[in-house]
């Protein structure tokens, strides 16, 4: 199946348009960081699909990885990185993550972001294969909110950003491997155009193609697809992580039990009761999340229990509230006490360590298109992404991006509008895509998930080709 270049008909001509410097296509982490250095050189306009809470951002729990106590360093990051991505992380990628990581970090305490302290000392706590407290969080368990909540707070005064929300990106527009912005519906349906000398793509992972995730509604890959549909290249799509504790009660969504909670004492137990951890890894339940997670499946296998067991009744309940209020609180609206019962908790789909290929600086192969966040990839993750460097990645790669682009910003003239249409799709789809949601979340869980086999996943493949091939020619007009 060849896709079509655009999965829409238009005409530039016809269309309202809008102009800025900089374009930023997401409103987690990375983008609002990202629009927030640009606007130091440019006009910047940040489209969102949703409001700008909704990004995997506000569900980041753990906090953020940085190498900033006395005993540690960032040679011992980078050496837990590497551990933690199976030996496939790009190492240059990392020295620029662990050493640039600490100075990102401080910028975000002055732009607003309070992190929790012990006295006038940052509270720093361990999460799984770390092998120093470096974790800094932000009312106990609210770490990404409130990384969310200052950066939006310092986009709001800024007079050179305009936050546009529910702007679906439909296609980027290119011509000659260049990047000229983006067609983007409205709320309303209505197609615009948007012309920018640099766009900065930021939208977040994937984790919706997944029966059971830990993502947002609104984590669903659009972004690395309509980047891919331009020619952009992807890489390591296969390296998916799935979070090994997530709630997993009857009626309840697959929300997140952070690694944190492990990282201040709780045990996995399985069906039978029994602590496990031990006998797959030295570090138990600090080992990386795939060791963890696959460990989780092999015990619910050997005792027959769809479920692993959280226990945390041994720690202080004190603790349990005051450090993490938000699972806390979660886990009592569906009746549980966190401080006295076991947890009922198994794998999720979790963060996207594939995505748009990139170098150091965001660049990718087309002209004026950047990513950075965790629709980009440059191998700093490797096959399994080490716990809370995620927020991390988004902070020093979105500001490599910002800097590698001036040069290019001010060489640019003025972006104008360009005849640029497409009429190739001659017959609108009437699809029911609830179902094409279910259809794709199921075999993507069945047959691409945590254990995986060449023929399930060949199995899969055809499934999605057959789909394809029945929407594109419906699109096309053909029989």
């Amino acid at each position: 199946m060849v896709l079509p270049r655009y999965i829409t008909n238009f005409d530039t001509q016809e269309l309202p348009w809008r102009v800025c410097d900089y374009l930023v296509i997401g409103s987690g982490i990375a983008g609002l960081y990202s629009a927030l250095k640009a606007s130091a050189h440019g006009r910047v306009i940040l489209l969102t699909k949703k409001k700008v809470a909704d990004s995997n951002t506000e569900y980041a729990q753990g906090g953020i990885a940085a190498a900033i106590d006395e005993d540690d360093s960032p040679d011992l990051h980078l050496e837990d990185t590497m551990e933690a991505g199976a030996g496939l992380c790009n190492m240059e990628a990392v020295e620029v993550l662990v050493n640039e990581g600490p100075q990102r970090v401080k910028e975000l305490i002055e732009l607003g972001a309070n992190f929790d302290r012990i006295g006038n000392e940052l509270a720093l706590t361990r999460e799984g294969a770390h092998s120093r407290r470096r974790i800094l969080h932000a009312r106990g368990d609210a770490t990404g909110e409130e990384i969310r909540r200052a950066l939006a707070a310092q986009i709001r005064q800024e007079a050179l950003v305009e936050v546009k929300e529910n702007c679906f990106v439909v296609d980027l527009l290119t011509i000659h491997n260049r990047c000229l912005g983006a067609l983007v519906m409205d709320s309303e349906g209505r197609l615009e155009v948007y012309y920018s000398k640099v766009v900065i793509l930021a939208t977040g992972g994937a984790g919706q193609l997944y029966k059971n995730t830990t993502n947002p509604e609104v984590a669903t890959g659009d972004g690395m697809a309509f980047a891919y549909r331009a020619g952009v290249e992807l890489m390591d799509m296969e390296f998916v992580q799935f979070h090994p504790t997530a709630l997993a009660l009857d009626g309840a969504p697959s929300f997140l039990i952070s690694e944190a909670v492990r990282g201040e004492g709780a045990v996995l137990r399985n069906g039978r009761g029994e602590r496990f951890m031990t006998n797959y890894h030295p570090l138990a339940e600090l080992a990386p999340r795939d060791i963890v997670t696959r460990a989780i499946i092999k015990e619910m296998e050997s005792t027959g229990s769809s479920r692993t067991y959280l226990d945390l009744t041994h720690l202080d309940e004190g603790l349990v509230s005051r450090r993490f209020p938000n699972i806390s609180a979660t886990c009592a609206r569906y009746g549980l006490d966190l401080a006295k019962e076991w947890i009922s908790v198994a794998p999720s789909a979790h963060y996207m360590m594939g995505g748009v290929r990139t170098s150091l600086y965001g660049e990718t192969n087309i002209t004026g298109f950047y990513a950075c966040g965790e629709a980009a990839c440059l191998g700093v993750h490797g096959a399994n992404r080490l716990a809370s460097n995620s927020l991390l990645d988004g902070l020093v790669f979105g500001d490599r991006i910002i800097r590698r682009s001036l040069d290019y910003v001010k060489e640019q003239q003025e972006p104008q509008p360009v005849d640029l249409h497409y009429d190739k799709l001659l017959s609108p789809l009437q699809l029911d895509t609830g179902e094409i949601k279910g259809r794709i979340q199921d075999l993507m869980w069945d047959k691409v998930g945590i254990i995986r086999s060449g023929e399930g996943i060949q199995q899969a493949l055809s499934c999605f080709i057959e789909m394809g091939d029945l929407h594109f020619h419906q699109s096309m007009g053909v029989e």
